[in-house]
């Protein structure tokens, strides 16, 4: 039997979906020099690993892509432990 089929009524609940890519520590000076358009470099890269986490649990595993002028994950794999 599939996942699905076995909660399929919860499939509408939403739920946030967290994916951390970076954190970076900047001044309150730096904070207030940005304004619409503003770029805030960041240390991680497409192809990285990351985690994708939903109600404090990590979910699934990630890359992080770059796709013409958008960055977004790509799925890799799911945690499946319980």
């Amino acid at each position: 039997m599939k996942v699905i089929d076995e909660i399929g009524h919860f499939a509408d609940v939403p739920v946030d979906i967290v994916v951390d890519l970076d954190r970076k520590v900047m001044s309150l000076r730096e904070i207030l020099k940005l304004e619409k358009g503003s770029v805030v470099k960041l240390t991680r890269s497409a192809g990285e690993n990351i985690d994708i986490i939903a109600g404090g649990a990590i979910v699934a595993f990630g890359e992080i892509v770059i796709i013409e002028s958008t960055m977004g994950v790509r799925i890799t794999d799911f945690n499946l432990e319980e």
